[in-house]
């Protein structure tokens, strides 16, 4: 058997010790690998531990773009036969490309290529991972992350020509991490819960449901992890900081060395960060939280009836992949607010970790439909939830907690908990008011349906995972490390029928 594995920035390092695991335990020694950052893809070319049959550098490919000329018949054949139904959604998704975020910061929003270009870097990439797949032939492909042209072309080919998926996502259920063969459900959690609910199966995971949601409604917390920045939900309010001696060094260290790359020719990649455009968007983030945001909030008031809309973090796959449609988020708020009862507000939240990033004039923009109230960032959102009559989300975990909390859900995006029948997603703006006066006149909710789902999850999750603080900052405990990551890859062996070496 060979595994692909999409060995994206620092999950490179995480993935390669996967693939490790899978060697020792299940004697699997074909990997190949597609790589984002040269950094990583030296690191996968130097060790010694696994001879990667190929490895596709997407930075290296992207360059080529440059020479190639557009071949209008490999772009309609590709489409016709990888379409989703068009090309636009493999490009729309990467944030660089139509955007320049990564490369610049948010609210940035100027693509650096032409239309024509960007066809040229799409038919570069489309045809290198063709014939990358065709001459490698994977009999799986491991995946965690789909941001970008390259995974979402390996993801949609591998699909398109019966190649095992192995998708590798949080299950918002304390550190557990699940696997499915679709990013946009939880499918193998859907398959048990199906069988739950049609009576023909019993759940081993039934009382520890019941324990996590009954912790969930008494605690009104949801563990998952944050970076210690994250967690800290007034750190980007801190601009006075940035001056100490200690903070300012650091960030001039860091701008001379994005300096010195840049100038020396190091930066290689069409996702490097230039030193000017550093210098810009840092110092115009660090005016905006200098002259502050509370001038802009409104008071809570839990008395009176309101929905409940959390803004989502940009750029994101929580916009650009599971909900491309709505990643306008002042329209969609928009459209929110004309749906409710006339006597309701909408109380609108900033993402914690935006602050500091959307200028004073977005918010301004909110401020002026009618019914809208902006709700201090700091505000705890459980307590939100809690006294909210309605959340309505893209795909956000406040509508996992909502639902937990027995109330109604609107969604508008891709996400596991659509799968509940009294959770309604919105796929056309017009049909939403009747939407939320269904929800909010009619709301049908199942206790039994929530644990089942819940116990479908579990039973198809590894626990004490923690793959996001893995690859963000390491275990200092390398054995605990090596444990935690056992544990998933024992999952991925599940879902590919692995058998474990005989010791």
């Amino acid at each position: 058997m060979k595994i692909c594995f999409l060995l994206q920035r620092r999950f490179a390092y995480v993935g390669h010790k996967i693939a490790l695991i899978m060697k020792e335990r299940y004697n699997i020694n074909e990997f190949c690998g597609y790589v984002y950052t040269r950094s990583s893809f030296e690191f996968l070319k130097n060790q010694k531990d696994i001879n990667y049959t190929s490895l596709l550098l997407d930075e290296e490919i992207h360059k080529e773009y440059k020479k190639e000329e557009l071949d209008m018949d490999f772009l309609d054949k590709f489409e016709k036969e990888y379409g989703m139904p068009n090309i636009w959604p493999y490009i729309t998704l990467d944030r660089v490309v139509m955007h320049n975020q990564l490369v610049r910061e948010y609210p940035y929003n100027t693509p650096p290529y032409t239309h024509e270009e960007m066809m040229k870097i799409f038919q570069v990439k489309a045809k290198a991972i063709l014939n990358f797949i065709e001459t490698e032939k994977p009999d799986a492909f491991v995946v965690n992350v789909i941001g970008g042209t390259g995974s979402m072309l390996l993801y949609q080919i591998a699909k398109n020509k019966n190649i095992k998926i192995l998708y590798i996502t949080t299950a918002r259920i304390d550190s557990k991490y699940t696997i499915s063969n679709d990013y946009k459900k939880f499918s193998y959690a859907e398959d048990t819960f199906n069988q739950l609910m049609s009576g023909s199966y019993e759940s081993s995971k039934k009382n520890e449901a019941k324990q996590y949601i009954n912790n969930i409604r008494k605690n009104l917390t949801n563990y998952l992890y944050f970076s210690p920045d994250e967690a800290n939900k007034n750190y980007r309010l801190k601009p006075l900081k940035w001056f100490a001696p200690k903070y300012l060094w650091r960030s001039l260290a860091w701008f001379m060395k994005l300096c010195y790359s840049y100038f020396k020719g190091g930066q290689d990649g069409y996702c490097d960060e230039k030193p000017l455009g550093y210098f810009i968007d840092r110092i115009k983030r660090k005016i905006r939280t200098l002259r502050g945001f509370k001038h802009l909030y409104d008071k809570v008031n839990f008395s009176e009836n309101f929905a409940f809309f959390p803004l989502h973090r940009e750029p994101e796959i929580a916009l650009l992949l599971f909900a491309p449609f709505w990643s306008d988020q002042i329209n969609l708020i928009k459209q929110v607010a004309k749906s409710l009862p006339i006597y309701y507000k909408l109380y609108v939240k900033e993402h914690p970790t935006m602050m500091g990033y959307r200028t004073h004039a977005y918010y301004k923009e909110l401020k002026k439909i009618p019914n809208v109230k902006l709700i201090p960032h700091d505000t705890n959102s459980s307590k939100i939830i809690q006294h909210t009559k309605l959340s309505i989300v893209l795909s956000s975990t406040a509508g996992w907690e909502t639902a937990i909390l027995k109330k109604p859900v609107i969604t508008f995006g891709d996400v596991f908990y659509n799968k509940l029948s009294f959770v309604k997603k919105c796929d056309v703006i017009e049909k939403l008011p009747f939407i939320v006066k269904e929800q909010l006149e009619n709301f049908q909710y199942s206790e039994d349906e929530l644990i089942n789902f819940v116990s479908a999850v579990m039973e198809e999750s590894a626990s004490d995972v923690g793959l996001n603080e893995i690859w963000e900052k390491g275990v200092p405990d390398k054995q605990q490390e090596k444990q935690r990551l056992t544990k998933l890859t024992d999952l991925l062996a599940k879902k590919l029928n692995l058998k474990k070496i005989e010791i």
